[in-house]
C-alpha cells in the first residue's frame, strides 16, 4: 500500500461520515445565506458607487467577503474533519494493521492529509461557484479573486497540516479538534498584542498567520507569504511523520 491507495481510503472513509456531509451542509448553507446579503447591499449601493470613479466592485464587496466568512469558518471545520485521520485509527485499535501492511509512516501521514486537503479544496471551490455564478452579469477582479483564492487554498492547506500533526500526536479525536483549534486560533492572532501596540514589523508579526493571508485577500502575492504557508505545512507535516514513526518503531 502507498500514500495514493491511503490517499482513496481515506477519501472514501471521508464521503461515508456524517459529519463530513453534515459540515458540507450546514457551511455552504451559511455561506450561501450570506452571499445572497452581499449581493443585496451591493445591488442596494450600485448608484451610488457609480459616481465614484475607482469605487469598490463585485470582486471587493461580494467575492472577497464571502471568502474570508470561509476563512472564519475554516478554524471551526478543519480541526473536525481532521481530528479522526490518525486518532480515530489509534483508538479503533485499526494503526497497527497499517503498519504490519508495511506502510511507511510518512505515506499514512501524507495520504491522509491530501484527502482531506481534497475535501477542503472541493468546499473552497463550491463556495467560489456562488459569486462565479454572476461572471456573465458583472465584471470581476480577476486577478484580486485569483490571489484571494490562492491565500484561502494556502490556509486551508495549512490548517490541514496542523490539524494531521494534532490528530497523529492526539490519543483521542476530541482532544486533536481542540489542540488544532487552539494552534490555530493562536497562529492567528499571535501578533495582536503587537498590533495594538503599532507595532507593524518584527518577528512576532511574521509568525501571525494574519500577517500572510490579509495581503493575499487584498490582491497582494508574495514569496515571503507564500513560503510562510509551505513551511509550516511541510513543518507539521514532518512532525506527525516523526511521530507516526515513533509509534510503528514500539510497535
Amino acid at each position: 500500500m502507498n500514500t495514493l491507495a491511503v490517499t482513496r481510503l481515506e477519501w472514501r472513509r471521508l464521503l461515508v461520515r456524517p459529519l463530513a456531509w453534515v459540515l458540507a451542509a450546514l457551511t455552504l448553507a451559511w455561506l450561501a445565506w450570506n452571499f445572497t446579503l452581499l449581493l443585496g447591499g451591493f445591488l442596494a449601493g450600485q448608484i451610488q458607487r457609480g459616481a465614484l470613479p475607482d469605487g469598490p466592485g463585485f470582486t471587493d464587496l461580494v467575492g472577497v467577503p464571502l471568502l474570508g466568512q470561509l476563512a472564519q469558518l475554516a478554524f471551526l471545520v478543519v480541526p473536525l474533519l481532521t481530528m479522526s485521520v490518525i486518532a480515530g485509527e489509534r483508538r479503533d485499535g485499526t494503526l497497527p494493521i497499517l503498519f504490519a501492511a508495511g506502510v511507511p509512516a510518512s505515506s499514512i501521514v501524507l495520504g491522509k492529509y491530501l484527502a482531506v486537503l481534497g475535501w477542503l479544496l472541493l468546499w473552497l471551490a463550491l463556495t467560489l461557484a456562488m459569486p462565479l455564478s454572476l461572471a456573465h452579469a458583472t465584471n470581476f477582479d480577476w486577478g484580486k479573486l485569483s490571489a484571494a483564492t490562492l491565500g484561502l487554498a494556502l490556509m486551508l492547506a495549512t490548517l490541514a497540516a496542523v490539524g494531521v500533526a494534532c490528530s497523529t500526536f492526539a490519543s483521542h479525536p476530541a482532544i486533536a479538534a481542540a489542540v488544532a483549534l487552539v494552534i490555530a486560533l493562536a497562529l492567528w492572532s499571535v501578533n495582536l498584542g503587537a498590533q495594538m501596540a503599532g507595532v507593524n514589523g518584527g518577528a512576532i508579526n511574521w509568525l501571525a498567520m494574519s500577517s500572510h493571508l490579509q495581503p493575499l485577500l487584498r490582491g497582494l502575492v508574495s514569496t515571503a507569504d507564500v513560503s510562510w504557508f509551505i513551511l509550516l505545512i511541510l513543518l507539521a507535516l514532518a512532525l506527525a511523520t516523526r511521530r507516526l514513526t515513533a509509534d510503528k518503531e514500539r510497535g
